[in-house]
């Protein structure tokens, strides 16, 4: 049985303290369980690196949290979540998914939808026009983006994760959704720091802004030009360092909810200049 590292935080601190305070640390969620909060992390090292770090601030407890458990009783709290013609699921339905229902089955290591940074995203995919196109999901975690992305037209979906676990829940959500072309989408384990990048139309990177900012040129050179990059996981007052580290694009949508922004850029083609 998979058990997720964690921390329970004894008394709530704000929510944006404690996120700062564990960026650097690879929180995968963060769960309220009656008067703590539970952080949960990717391995066991980074949660304990977390708890150095908090202790000064915070009282910590070291914790392992059984991941049938959490998803079990994730299904019973998680409603689904629509995000304009994207609908997520929690659990399959009792009759045949209808067009648009995705579903995504509660994993404490990867995303459900439900996350602000999630939400921005797909909403982000839905504004630029996916038909034909080439998409490469970095940091795909439960594979929700490469898959709503090919239910939105994308001619070919890689979802990139460097945590094997992260590529097997993937896979197994695309199992859940036979109405999708698997032909179109495919996952697979690497590392976005190391591995060869294939040249896209698109890539979504949901994922942190001190990893956005240090795996910018890789991202970058990963949108052809005139391509697109959808960027999520930045707090607000992130956005501007991580803006700097995108030279090459020009802004053409941002987004805000929670704390959180999302911004889609274009790759500029040689010669143009930053608008």
């Amino acid at each position: 049985m998979k058990h997720w590292p964690a921390l329970d935080v004894d008394s709530e601190p704000e929510i944006d303290l404690l996120l700062a305070a564990v960026d650097d640390f690879s929180p995968t969620a963060i769960e309220e369980v009656e008067n703590r909060l539970r952080i949960f992390f990717a391995s066991a090292g980074d949660r304990d690196r977390a708890a150095v770090a908090l202790q000064p601030r915070f009282g910590v407890s070291p914790i392992d949290v059984a991941d049938d458990d959490w998803a079990r009783r994730s299904q019973e709290n998680l409603s689904p979540i629509t995000v304009g013609r994207i609908t997520i699921l929690p659990a399959p339905p009792a009759l045949p998914a209808a067009p648009g229902q995705l579903v995504i089955a509660p994993s404490m290591g990867f995303g459900t939808g439900h996350h602000a940074t999630t939400r921005l995203c797909l909403a982000a995919l839905q504004a630029i026009d996916l038909a034909g196109t080439s998409v490469l999901d970095a940091g795909t975690g439960s594979g929700v983006l490469a898959m709503a992305a090919a239910y939105l037209g994308a001619a070919r979906a890689l979802g990139l994760d460097d945590d094997p676990d992260a590529i097997q829940s993937a896979a197994e959500n695309l199992a859940l959704n036979p109405g999708l072309p698997p032909q179109r989408i495919t996952f697979a384990v690497g590392d976005l720091m190391t591995l060869r990048l294939p040249q896209v139309d698109v890539v979504t990177a949901n994922l942190t802004g001190g990893l956005l900012i240090r795996a910018a040129a890789r991202l970058g050179q990963a949108v052809r030009p005139g391509g697109v990059l959808i960027m999520s996981g930045i707090q607000n007052e992130e956005r501007d360092d991580v803006w700097r580290a995108f030279a090459g694009f020009e802004l053409t949508a941002e987004a805000e909810e929670a704390g959180w922004t999302t911004m889609t850029a274009r790759r500029l083609s040689n010669g143009e200049a930053r608008g």
